[in-house]
């Protein structure tokens, strides 16, 4: 059984363009996410998945630089991208991610894939966007599905929001999902890098707890946020984009 993250990534944010390759202590936001993945004790491969366009060039050659694997596909038809690079690489297990979580915590990841091993649900998260069902902060967020499922979503998926987002057909279509929480809501907190507001708070929590080893994870975080209880304030007024 091969399980395999794939972490989504471009350089054409709206709201923050080329944020993939700013700099958090002198490496890119995409070195630190694929260097916290890597400290997963499930996965086989970590795959990043980018686009044909020749602005994501740099991306793929910080991908090569991190030695990881590559696929390139379209833009827009997100959904494809991650059914051709699951089939490329020979993916039983898929892992959804996405490059602007450079806060992204192996230790959950490993808990949701072991749970969905365990169990026999078509796609667990700890994300969604349906905030009653939402637990853990926003930049922690990971998919579990099979490459089954993927692919009768590609091969099935008309809609184009259902191909930009990858997973929306999926849980419009299953009466199996399940959604993982934590014991304690975070879900107010938002550690994802979409705004310049978040990426003031990612560098301030990188200063505080980033010393050359990716050593911190969700309690370390949160106690951070208990000493100094404004960082909150840093980016808490940003909405989440909405899938249109």
């Amino acid at each position: 059984m091969k399980i395999g993250v794939i972490i989504q990534a471009r350089m054409g944010s709206t709201r923050l363009p080329g944020k993939v390759i700013k700099k958090l202590n002198d490496k890119t936001v995409l070195e630190h996410v694929i260097s916290r993945v890597r400290q997963s004790k499930t996965i086989n491969n970590i795959i990043i998945a980018t686009t044909t366009n020749e602005r994501d060039t740099v991306i793929a050659l910080e991908a090569l630089r991190c030695g990881v694997e590559i696929f390139r596909g379209s833009e827009d038809d997100v959904l494809s991208r991650y059914y051709m690079a699951s089939k490329k690489f020979g993916l039983d297990i898929v892992v959804r991610i996405t490059a602007d979580c450079p806060l992204i915590d192996p230790k959950i990841l490993d808990n949701i894939i072991n749970f969905y091993i365990s169990n026999h649900y078509d796609i667990v998260s700890n994300a969604s966007s349906n905030m009653s069902e939402r637990t853990y902060p926003r930049g922690l967020d990971t998919e579990v599905f099979s490459f089954k499922i993927l692919e009768s979503a590609h091969l099935n998926a008309k809609k184009v929001y259902q191909r930009e987002h990858v997973t929306p057909y999926i849980y419009e279509n299953s009466n199996n999902t399940h959604y993982y929480k934590n014991n304690v809501d975070y879900s107010k907190h938002r550690w994802t890098l979409d705004t310049e507001e978040d990426y003031k708070l990612i560098t301030h929590i990188y200063n505080f707890l980033y010393h050359g080893k990716h050593d911190f994870y969700l309690e370390d975080i949160i106690d951070l946020f208990r000493k100094y209880p404004k960082l909150y304030d840093i980016n808490s007024k940003i909405e989440q984009k909405k899938i249109k």
